[in-house]
């Protein structure tokens, strides 16, 4: 289940987290991540989360997957073009940052293997969190084992596509069709979410071991910075939220 932490200003999923593993997904509220990423070692610091190094990705939309082994002492280690990250290591805090793509956290716990990544539509349509799951795999995780949690992502309600890229979707995803797209107001509009939901169960994720978002980041003015809000009104404050996990 995904709840809300009032105290810390996240959300997280209770599949994934606790005494050995910590995660979560952050909110506007901690501030923007994307050109601050002092507001993630911020939120460590002032919550008192003891942790060795943190990790940040700098993301292409790709589906590129690195496999962090903490090498140094370096408290902060920043990974060029990458959109996954994995790990065994113990006190290494792996993030991403998103506003209207999909964060989806990752844990096998006895194989001891975390992860994170980001998809947007670009990562979504190459399969990236297929990737991650079989990465894990070949590291030692059991496909059984593995939990995920995708996180606030934009929604089907506000995620309107033009022609060109439903067709992309459509030859890539024709058996997921009915379950991904929806036609309303002359427009296609595509669940990001479920389709990764749906890729994650189709590699062999069990579905009891997934955890869904059920907000919209556009929707939730509150909770999220998105992009396509900040497109259609410059007024509005952009910024990304992160994304994180750790075994402690």
């Amino acid at each position: 289940m995904i709840k809300y932490d009032n105290n810390l200003k996240i959300f997280y999923s209770s599949l994934i987290n606790d005494d050995l593993y910590f995660s979560g997904f952050g909110t506007r509220a901690l501030g923007d991540a994307r050109r601050h990423p002092t507001n993630i070692i911020n939120f460590l610091k002032n919550n008192k989360i003891d942790y060795q190094t943190l990790v940040v990705p700098e993301q292409i939309h790709s589906t590129n997957i690195e496999v962090f082994q903490k090498e140094t002492n370096e408290s902060l280690v920043k990974v060029g073009e990458t959109d996954g990250l994995i790990t065994k290591d113990k006190g290494v805090v792996l993030t991403v940052v998103t506003a209207d793509c999909c964060p989806i956290i990752f844990s096998e716990e006895k194989a001891g293997i975390i992860g994170i990544s980001h998809q947007g539509w670009r990562g979504s349509i190459k399969r990236m969190v297929q990737k991650m799951i079989s990465k894990m795999i070949d590291l030692g995780a059991k496909i059984d084992e593995i939990k995920l949690a995708i996180g606030p992502t934009i929604g089907e309600c506000c995620y309107d596509i033009d022609d060109d890229r439903y067709f992309q979707f459509l030859s890539e995803f024709d058996g997921y069709s009915k379950e991904i797209f929806h036609f309303r107001k002359g427009r296609w509009h595509l669940n990001l979410a479920k389709l990764n939901y749906l890729l994650a169960v189709n590699i062999g994720v069990k579905k009891e071991n997934i955890d869904f978002f059920p907000f919209c980041t556009q929707c939730d003015k509150n909770h999220f910075f998105s992009y396509r809000r900040y497109k259609q009104n410059q007024k509005e404050e952009y910024g990304e939220m992160f994304s994180f996990i750790l075994k402690s």
